[in-house]
């Protein structure tokens, strides 16, 4: 499970250094070997090879005639982009998924269990910020198997 929030740099050549909590986890799970993708909410999402396959193979069965599916497919298979850690713990990423992700020097690493999602990080702030102008607690409509959730 990736959780937490982690603010990193990108280095000249758009490379990422994965925090070391994760470093371990990672060469043990997927021998270092990561999908990054594209998300609809502009950030990179960063998967374990073996969580790839598994969101690919339903990505993949989705009806090909349905256009949202189509254009799901689209963007996040037609984006993944396979990278690999290397002995430092760095991971390089792609000039088109920087550029879609806006990300330049700062960035933030969210946890989201089975994956990471990579932030620019003030858009990051901003999307966060209002998020939580958003939320109003009382007027929350959760799904069912939420509702006894208790935190």
């Amino acid at each position: 499970m990736f959780r937490g929030v982690n603010r990193l740099n990108l280095d000249a050549k758009g490379r990422l250094a994965i925090p070391t909590r994760y470093r371990e986890r990672l060469r043990e799970c997927c021998a270092s070997e990561l999908v990054v993708t594209v998300d609809l909410d502009h950030c990179l999402l960063i998967y374990p090879m073996p969580e790839w396959y598994e969101i690919e193979r339903k990505l993949m069965k989705l009806p090909s005639f349905s256009k949202p599916a189509r254009q799901l497919q689209r963007l996040l298979v037609g984006h993944a982009t396979e990278t690999e850690m290397d002995a430092q713990g760095r991971v390089l990423l792609t000039p088109p998924l920087r550029a879609f992700a806006g990300l330049d020097k700062h960035a933030v690493l969210i946890g989201q269990g089975n994956k990471l999602e990579l932030w620019d990080e003030v858009r990051w702030n901003e999307q966060r910020d209002s998020w939580l102008e958003e939320v109003d607690l009382e007027q929350l409509d959760l799904p069912s198997d939420l509702e006894t959730l208790s935190i």
